[in-house]
Order: C-alpha cells, then sequence, then structure tokens
C-alpha cells in the first residue's frame, strides 16, 4: 500500500463545482489491493471523489463528505499513471455526482485502462460508458437510505456489472434475497452478472451472513472487505 494524495481540507461541492468537466474535487488518491467485487485482491488505483448525496448509517467513508482539493483531468491521469497499475476504481463519496467523472473515465479507457466505479446507486448510471464496470449499491433497511434506490438502474445493468447488498442485519439479508428475482428479470444483458453480498463490518459476523447464504443456496457471491482484514488499523489510504 502506497498512498500518492491525501486531502484534508473541508469544502463542499456547490451545485456550480458539481457541474465542470474538466476539474474533480478529489479526496484522495492511492494504490491498494483491491478489496471487494469479483476483482479482490488485484492490486488497484483507486481514486476517491469528495462528497455524496447519502448518509448510510454504517458509511465508513465519511471523511470524503467534504474533504478534497480540486485537480484538472490531467493532473489526475499523470498522478494515475505514476503507479503502473492498469486497474482503476473510481469511488467516493459518490464519483457520479460530479460531472467532471465522465471526461476522466473517458480519457482512462483511451489510455488502456480496466476501469470501474463503485457507486451508491442513488444516481441515473445510464450515461457511464459500458466498458467500464459499474458497481451499484442497492441500499438495504439498516442503511437508512433505501428509500434513494433509483429502480431505474436496473435495466441499465449488464452481465458485465456488479450489484452490492451491504448486510447488516437479517431483515437487510431477507430484502436483499428478496430483490433476486428482479434482478436477474430486468437486467438487460441477459444474465444476473455477480451479485455481491456483503456484511456490514463490526456490525454482523461473516459466519451467519455465511450460514444464511449456504442454507438458502442463493445464487450470490459472499464477500467481505479485504483491506480491512490486511490493514484493521488503517482507516484511509486502503
Amino acid at each position: 500500500m502506497t498512498e500518492i494524495l491525501q486531502i484534508a481540507t473541508p469544502n463542499a461541492l456547490t451545485l456550480s463545482e458539481k457541474q465542470r468537466t474538466d476539474v474533480l474535487r478529489v479526496n484522495e488518491i492511492f494504490y491498494s489491493i483491491q478489496g471487494e467485487g469479483s476483482r479482490a485482491g488485484e492490486p488497484c488505483v483507486f481514486i476517491r471523489m469528495t462528497g455524496c448525496g447519502l448518509r448510510c448509517t454504517y458509511c465508513d467513508t465519511e471523511y470524503a463528505f467534504f474533504e478534497g482539493e480540486d485537480f484538472s483531468i490531467e493532473d489526475i491521469m499523470q498522478r494515475v499513471e505514476a503507479f503502473g497499475c492498469k486497474l482503476v476504481e473510481l469511488t467516493g463519496g459518490e464519483p457520479l455526482e460530479q460531472e467532471g467523472v465522465y471526461k476522466l473515465m473517458d480519457n482512462l479507457l483511451r489510455n488502456g485502462y480496466d476501469v470501474m466505479i463503485e457507486t451508491g446507486g442513488h444516481v441515473d448510471i445510464s450515461r457511464v460508458d459500458p466498458r467500464v464496470k459499474r458497481i451499484v449499491d442497492l441500499k438495504t433497511p439498516t442503511s437508512g437510505m433505501m428509500k434513494r434506490n433509483r429502480h431505474e438502474n436496473i435495466k441499465h445493468l449488464t452481465a458485465h456489472d456488479e450489484v452490492k447488498f451491504v448486510i447488516g442485519s437479517r431483515e437487510d439479508y431477507d430484502w436483499a434475497a428478496s430483490q433476486l428475482p428482479l434482478l436477474k428479470k430486468e437486467r438487460a444483458g441477459g444474465g444476473p452478472g455477480t451479485i455481491l453480498f456483503s456484511p456490514v463490518h463490526g456490525r454482523i459476523e461473516l459466519t451467519d451472513l455465511a450460514a444464511w447464504r449456504l442454507e438458502d443456496r442463493l445464487p450470490v457471491r459472499l464477500q467481505t472487505q479485504l483491506h480491512k482484514l490486511i490493514w484493521p488499523e488503517v482507516l484511509r489510504g486502503v
């Protein structure tokens, strides 16, 4: 784990700042091990954006709500290139709340990067280039943000994309399980792709979630946050 940039300047985004196409407010850029999803365990460059319109009860990146600094797309590209790693994830906060993220994705794809974006699911994903792996977090009851789920996003998902359910209780698990038929029915790519069940770190036992999944034989991938196992005391830059 080697961090190149971490910003600690509180600075909320205005609407006009969110609409900029050539500048992004960035919280941190770092090189680490991908801790989640189908690429878990691989080296990855993370670009964490500032700002998020959600306030999930279990959020572990609250520092990204306001802390950040403005960077041009060109400057971000140079910082990413310095790591020599072709797997890049855009995360947050909520990266899709800043207009400039689309130009950044275009630049990354054009330069041969394998791009992923993690989104909270409350912003339209239809504009994201289909070559980008979209990891959509459907909010469960425990999050307190379930009413913000943008269900229209489901029809835009393909087998290339991933859906994540963060599970903090048995209620969350049962609700997530009830959504699986809908995902399979409405997904545009002709198949379910990767569906992830992830426990809220420190709130629910991984063994319980594993037992429920095995008992019900659900077509989902159980995951934990690998980076929290590797660096349990490190809160940023992993």
